[in-house]
């Protein structure tokens, strides 16, 4: 068995989404003075590798805690693509892998850019035709190597929308998905387990049986 991991550490002065705050990690107690080590974290829902939940866009939409641990376990489907525009006409062509699939992750290539200013701009998102296709395939959930499923200049986030209100998970800032080698593989996307959460940073990794 083999286990990558696919989400990225979570550090003081990191890539966040623009507008948002980087984490703010204090040391609070030491081994030297107190006897134990403790740090104080500060952050936001959608920090770093993150699910969003229904909540996060859809008025009364569930919430990451309210889900059962199964939501977050799958078997899951890499989809390579250097489409800029993912189409419905390429998806297609993973019809029949789709019908055994918990998650798809869109493999973009996208991570190379993380912690440069070109990570959060003109990177590759699905199609609304793709999406609406994908959002009735009975998914958990879809995963991104970049930082949102919508376009960097979008306002009403009409992709983030197609998946939520039909209760499809959305993961964002994925990475490594080079390194799995494999179109198949058990996914696990353990987000942390925070009262009313409409998102919480993740421990995504994928086990290569």
């Amino acid at each position: 068995m083999k286990v990558i991991d696919l989400s990225h550490i979570i550090s003081c002065g990191m890539p966040v989404y623009p507008g948002t705050e980087s984490p703010k990690i204090l040391e609070v107690a030491t081994i030297s003075s107190d006897g134990f080590s403790e740090r104080e974290i500060t952050l936001f829902t959608h920090t770093g590798t993150h699910v969003d939940a229904p909540s996060h866009i859809i008025t009364n939409g569930s919430t990451l805690d309210s889900m059962g641990t199964d939501t977050f376990v799958g078997q899951a489907l890499i989809i390579k693509t250097d489409e800029k525009n993912i189409s419905l006409e390429f998806l297609k062509t993973y019809e029949m892998d789709l019908k055994e699939t918990d998650y798809v992750l869109l493999q973009t290539g996208h991570s190379s850019f993380w912690g440069s200013d070109k990570y959060f701009q003109y990177y590759p998102v699905l199609e609304r035709d793709a999406a609406i296709w994908l959002s009735e395939m009975k998914l958990k959930g879809i995963g991104i190597d970049a930082v949102s499923v919508d376009s960097f200049d979008s306002i009403d986030l009409p992709i983030h929308k197609i998946f939520l209100e039909k209760g499809v998970l959305i993961i964002e800032n994925l990475t490594n998905l080079e390194k799995l080698g494999t179109l198949k593989f058990q996914l696990v996307c353990a987000p942390l387990n925070i009262e009313g959460a409409d998102g919480a940073p993740a421990r995504v990794f994928a086990i290569l049986l």
